[in-house]
């Protein structure tokens, strides 16, 4: 597990900390507190800026929450639709979907130092992820037609991304918010990537991630690697429906849907740069692969979803 006391930062930016790898994969279940299924703070994981809180709404029974220094994405999940009242405000409804293999929802940005409340009709789960804020900024809400979907890759490795608050989207100060959708069979995050060296040689952002993985089917799963070619640790687990996987460094990918069953991802990541970036660098060894999507043809089974889908 990474502790935020054991990190240091290494000439060039790079994060160093002392790192247990079996800690890494998070199954499911074992981050659950009471009634919520996922609770990834720092005591959990770690990570000094970032986390994930999944909460069970019950039928109209509120949950209010107190964001302090953190600035929060609402991201429906599974369920019905969302009210959100943000202080003593107007309540705004954000239209839901059965399941993440549904369609795109409606999503929210909730600045620091805010209160605000959520209710739902029938029961219904909402992703928290969050990030400490050094600044506020204004609740948003981005409808579900206005998310940007891109088809990324080519081949098996064609997924889908619904880029609900990646740079450039919305307006939080450290929070980056993406969902990953994989067709059975298919690859994502690949070639492996990573961000955790900033500097002029590699122009990397720094970044904490999380991933939340789901899986469509009765006992179906995925796969994800992780690993640090200069410390030498490598780490590849089965994922199954509602694992978590914690990317303190190092390159990561590829999530792999097993044949017959999707895969979706929520990927959480917060840094300490002054802008929101993804800038990464692929590992050497497969970069080759983006010039080998140029001859390919794109999955037709993505995009998967889209708004109100």
């Amino acid at each position: 597990m990474l502790h935020p006391d054991d990190v240091t930062q290494l000439p060039g930016g790079r994060i160093h900390a002392t790192i247990d790898p079996t800690h890494l994969h998070v199954p499911a279940g074992t981050a659950r507190v009471g009634i919520d299924p996922v609770v990834l703070d720092t005591p959990r994981t770690g990570f000094r800026l970032s986390g994930l809180h999944v909460i069970y709404l019950e039928p109209e029974i509120p949950r209010r929450i107190d964001a302090s220094d953190l600035e929060h994405a609402v991201v429906p999940v599974g369920g019905g639709v969302v009210h959100l009242t943000v202080e003593d405000g107007e309540t705004v409804t954000l239209a839901g979907r059965t399941s993440v293999f549904d369609g795109v929802p409606d999503v929210a940005a909730i600045g620091r130092d805010t209160t605000f409340e959520l209710r739902a009709d029938e029961p219904t789960t909402v992703a928290l992820p969050y990030a400490h804020a050094r600044r506020p900024v204004e609740t948003t809400v981005i409808r579900a037609p206005d998310v940007p979907v891109e088809v990324r890759g080519a081949g098996v490795a064609t997924r889908q991304l619904n880029n609900l608050f990646a740079p450039g989207v919305g307006p939080f100060d450290r929070l980056t918010v993406v969902e990953g959708l994989v067709p059975g069979g298919n690859w994502a995050s690949w070639p492996p990537h990573k961000h955790d060296a900033e500097s002029e040689q590699t122009g990397e952002a720094v970044l904490e991630e999380i991933y939340w993985f789901q899986v469509r089917g009765e006992g179906g799963w995925g796969a994800h690697r992780t690993y640090d070619l200069d410390e030498g640790w490598d780490v590849t687990v089965t994922v199954r429906d509602g694992d978590a996987f914690l990317v303190p460094r190092g390159y990561h990918g590829p999530e792999m849907a097993a044949p017959g069953h999707d895969l979706y991802f929520l990927n959480v990541l917060a840094g300490p740069g002054e802008e929101r970036s993804l800038a990464f660098t692929d590992d050497p060894a497969h970069a080759h692969v983006r010039e080998d999507w140029k001859t390919m043809t794109p999955d037709p089974r993505v995009p998967m979803t889209g708004a109100g889908s």
